[in-house]
């Protein structure tokens, strides 16, 4: 895994976490050493990120981030590569809403960090135990999706428009 990638998913792990993460924890989920944790925290506070050191490991205080509200359209079978293209350009799914005309909005938070996470609710979606909030508006669904500055939900929107997924509102 780069070093990127590998910071990109610490923060997400400290911005999910309830607790403090010890450097071990984070060494071991990432087959490193845990003075690169330590050189990974120390680059990441030079990027701006508030992250403390206690005595039970790394908190983050204040998540340096933006957001975007983007509309999509696409089939229940394409949902794997919406999520895996704002994963892989470094953005997070924050939530999923419709906007129902009975009911009104309707929205689920998702917290989607990693490819895993997408792939985890796919499946769970698959198994047919629920469908996707999509399903009641014809595909059309709106996401918030964060990420660490503007320019990198300029390449998600970029990405989501050439994949015919983006809906301009």
């Amino acid at each position: 895994m780069k070093s990127e990638k590998r910071r990109q998913e610490i923060l997400s792990l400290l911005g999910n976490a309830e607790t403090a993460v010890p450097a071990a924890v984070l060494a071991e989920r990432f087959n490193v050493s845990r003075q690169v944790i330590v050189q990974d925290i120390a680059i990441m506070r030079a990027n701006g990120y508030d992250i403390i050191s206690t005595n039970r490991g790394y908190l983050l205080t204040a998540r340096k981030q933006v957001t975007r509200v983007f509309k999509c359209r696409h089939t229940f079978e394409e949902l794997m590569e919406e999520g895996g293209i704002i994963i892989d350009a470094g953005g997070a799914v924050e939530d999923v809403f419709v906007n129902h005309r009975i009911y009104g909005r309707i929205s689920a938070r998702l917290g989607l960090v990693s490819r895993t996470h997408v792939e985890e609710l796919y499946r769970s979606l698959f198994s047919g135990a629920s469908k996707p909030l999509m399903s009641v508006t014809d595909g059309y669904h709106y996401h918030t999706v964060s990420a660490a500055d503007e320019s990198t939900l300029d390449e998600i929107e970029s990405a989501l428009r050439n994949a015919g997924f983006l809906i301009e509102i």
